[in-house]
């Protein structure tokens, strides 16, 4: 492997862990990781957390210190991919430079999706991907009364809590019915509803935006139901999408991602995807997924390692996710698409700390924990564990957790 180059295309989190996981697992070819930012890789989840509050510093993000990739002898540069040459083992840059690969792994990630509406380019919209996307709305703070979120998934909730704690005021604009409807259930959707408006958060469900309006910049924004509101900045979270075209133009598999193998490959032997751009089969859950999160990222990274190197490692971690939201920590194991029944254990109505599991067909697949630790952890064995237990007994807080992981499983 000595004469070897693996390419690794992205800074990211699965890129930062590939550097790692392939000189453990025994690659002692060159590696090059090219990015489109200036940066070494960094965390993105604290984009909208801590770094938009000014609670952390840009070294503070980083996931590994540039001695780390010159002790592992990993070449950064600094570039932008426009094409692959999967027949010749070769990616293009935006100057037409050509670099040839024995291995190569995509980790492109995702963008946010973008608005299409009258004043979308005034200055003062923003979106949240990166640092200078976070650098751009705390620039643009000074002098800012009203601040217009759309979107109330996660990246807008954190997004507002961060604000709030600066003293902004935030509305939340969200066209669903109730907050984080796609992947809570009603009763977790209540309680950052209930929380965020006690914590000043003007929130309105059931209502888009249709029209930014301003002359140089944004002075106000028009809701679908015909309310105007006046704005200095609006921030847009409406979801994102995976990076997949220069992918696709190669020829290479798409779907809702960069398809792969439970090992990390594409449709080219040679050429693997990991994070938010690879769809993969999870065989827990019996689909295709592509997961945004850093621990499938991570995961997903460690799999690829190991796969380019001769050991034929599998993706079966179990999917897990975090929020951070004012004195909030939402901790999530497993997937809960699907649910059939659904149990608290706690006061979401009343208190600041509760948990909901998500059954179905009797078994556990996946927990909603709020300031919840001992329930986060119980829910990621027990589901990997496939146990049923009783929704009486799960929800009594008398009960043991450690009880439940020992009891047998319900037939």
């Amino acid at each position: 492997m000595g004469t070897e180059r693996c390419i690794i295309v992205g800074a990211s989190h699965a890129s930062a862990q590939l550097c790692a996981s392939l000189r453990q697992e025994g690659w002692t070819g060159d590696i090059l990781l090219i990015g489109d930012e200036a940066s070494l890789p960094y965390q993105r989840p604290p984009l909208s957390k801590t770094y938009l509050a000014g609670k952390s510093s840009f070294e503070d993000l980083l996931i590994r210190k540039a001695d780390f990739y010159d002790k592992q002898a990993v070449t950064f540069r600094r570039g932008l991919v426009t094409a692959l040459d999967p027949e010749q083992h070769e990616i293009v840059l935006e100057d037409d430079e050509r670099l040839g690969y024995d291995k190569l792994v995509l980790c492109l990630g995702a963008r946010p999706r973008r608005i299409d509406m009258s004043g979308a380019d005034l200055e003062g919209v923003h979106y949240l991907r990166d640092a200078r996307d976070i650098e751009g709305i705390r620039e643009g703070l000074d002098g800012v009364q009203r601040v217009v979120i759309v979107g109330a998934g996660y990246i807008g909730l954190e997004t507002a809590a961060s604000l709030r704690g600066l003293g902004v005021e935030v509305t939340v604009l969200e066209v669903a019915d109730r907050v984080l409807q796609r992947v809570t259930a009603p009763e977790v959707s209540a309680f950052y509803d209930r929380v965020h408006r006690e914590e000043g958060v003007d929130l309105r469900v059931g209502v888009g935006l249709t029209a930014i309006a301003g002359s140089a910049r944004v002075e106000s924004v028009t809701l679908t139901d015909g309310t105007e509101l006046s704005a200095d900045l609006v921030i847009v979270g409406v979801g994102v999408e995976p990076n997949i075209e220069v992918a696709a133009r190669a020829g290479l598999e798409v779907g809702n991602g960069i398809v792969i193998d439970a090992h990390g490959r594409t449709s080219d032997r040679d050429v693997f995807a990991a994070g938010d751009c690879a769809e993969y089969p999870d065989e827990r859950y019996g689909c295709r997924l592509r997961l945004e999160s850093v621990p499938n990222a991570v995961e997903q990274a460690k799999v690829v390692a190991a796969t380019i190197c001769g050991k034929e490692k599998s993706i079966s971690a179990l999917p897990w996710f975090w929020s951070d939201q004012f004195d909030l920590k939402l901790q999530i194991a497993g997937l809960s698409t699907g649910y059939d029944d659904v149990v608290l254990r706690g006061d979401p109505q009343g208190g600041r700390d509760f948990a909901c599991f998500y059954l179905r067909e009797g078994r556990l697949i996946a927990a909603d924990c709020v300031n919840r630790p001992q329930e986060f952890v119980f829910s990621k064995r027990a589901i990997a564990q496939g146990l049923a237990p009783e929704p009486d007994v799960l929800a009594d807080p008398a009960t043991t957790l450690t009880t439940l992981l020992q009891a047998p499983a319900r037939v």
